[in-house]
């Protein structure tokens, strides 16, 4: 009966069971793609995971005993809520040899949106919040993006769409195999500066421009500026979560108009989930950005200072201690904070 229900709303959304909803998605199939290329044939790591009802899923003690198909997705994304009808038919058809597991992004979400969205669509599967180190280990780079992973414990398919090269991977992974060599659990994330009073870290990233810019100088010591904010952030959710969109809007515009100042070092950090350097010029050059950018492909200075929702901006003194951490409903303005220093 359920299966009929969802098969239901996929008509009133147009897409069919398929999940297919626009030709547009092509772009997020081959960026999965592109992305699970080295990934597939190796073995799939290892996690204990906790979801958000708080039961455990040992991904490991699976590999061997039946295929798992993971769904990493998010609440402000379009074509993963387009795609619940075939990600739910899958979940209830899934038998005794597949396990399917919802993986929230862990983006600009909390499990509250979490819960209300799985009520509001009536999800049953079980669902996970990742911290960052399982999309790391699996090369997270849009939404949804589909990870199926075979009975003998090794990674098969990598895609974005719900259609008929996802149902044959789930197909076939569940056909016996030998058991993989494990492969370890991805390490817990580096924190380099992800509460105040802690010191920005001796490393340095590369900008768009090729330059090197260190978090922390020795010499001529000014106050640092990081601003996280993704390229796409002003445009896709302005209907999906207007009240970020805005906030993104309002800092990039802030932004700009403080970034002559010469008193403070500048940095633009930009997730690599559904972005690309392409992506982050093309933003630098439509909106007049004045600040250096970088791309942060795998998330790991999002994870490493400890940043999960979009606009964050992290300030630190001239000694490169960080003093203040601004989130998208903060109520200063980004030049008051500043000003404080």
């Amino acid at each position: 009966m359920r299966t009929l229900q969802w098969m239901a709303l996929a008509a009133l959304l147009g897409i069919g069971v398929q999940g297919r909803a626009s030709a547009s998605e092509d772009t997020g199939q081959d960026r999965a793609e592109a992305a699970g290329k080295e990934l597939v044939g190796s073995a799939a790591p290892r996690m204990v995971l906790k979801t958000i009802d708080g039961d455990t899923i040992d991904l490991g003690d699976l590999y061997g005993k039946k295929a798992v198909y993971l769904k990493f997705w998010a609440t402000w994304c379009v074509p993963c809520r387009q795609q619940m009808p075939h990600f739910e038919h899958a979940y209830e058809t899934a038998g005794p040899d597949l396990a399917v597991i919802a993986v929230n992004a862990g983006f600009n979400d909390s499990v509250e949106e979490i819960r209300k969205y799985r009520h509001a669509l009536g999800i049953t599967m079980p669902i996970v919040m990742d911290d960052g180190r399982l999309g790391a280990a699996l090369n997270l780079r849009v939404t949804p993006q589909h990870v199926v992973i075979g009975r003998d414990g090794r990674i098969q398919y990598v895609g974005h769409l719900a259609d008929a090269r996802l149902d044959t991977a789930l197909v076939t992974a569940r056909q016996t195999g030998f058991a993989a060599a494990p492969a370890p659990a991805p390490a817990m994330t580096e924190h380099w500066a992800s509460n105040l009073g802690d010191l920005l870290p001796a490393r340095s990233v590369t900008t768009l421009d090729g330059k090197t810019f260190p978090f922390r100088t020795p010499t001529s010591p000014r106050p640092t500026v990081l601003v996280f904010i993704p390229p796409w952030c002003e445009s896709y959710l302005a209907t999906t979560r207007p009240a970020i969109s805005a906030s993104c809007r309002r800092t990039r515009e802030q932004v700009n108009r403080l970034a002559q100042d010469q008193r403070v070092r500048w940095i633009g950090i930009a997730s690599g989930l559904w972005a690309s350097e392409e992506d982050l010029r093309k933003y630098r050059d439509d909106y007049k950005v004045g600040i250096p950018l970088t791309l942060d492909e795998s998330g790991a200075l999002f994870r490493a200072f400890g940043v999960a929702d979009v606009p964050t901006v992290l300030i630190a003194d001239a000694r490169g201690k960080l003093v203040r951490r601004m989130v998208p409903d903060d109520a200063d303005s980004l030049r008051q904070a500043i000003g404080t220093l």
